[in-house]
């Protein structure tokens, strides 16, 4: 119902739950797990965020 308080979850409801549904959001970000993609060029920024219309 709206407005209705929920029950805080146990660590042993939290364990259920993803058990069943894994970890849904990563720990880290793309960025952090990847970072050979920046060469340290000033451009890599526009590069990374091109519109995939505007291919070379």
């Amino acid at each position: 119902m709206p407005g209705e308080q929920r029950k805080p979850q146990t660590s042993e409801q939290r364990r259920r739950v993803d058990e069943i549904f894994g970890d849904v959001l990563p720990e880290t970000t793309s960025d952090e797990r990847d970072p050979e993609r920046r060469t340290g060029l000033p451009d890599d920024w526009y590069r990374e965020n091109r519109p995939p219309h505007h291919d070379r």
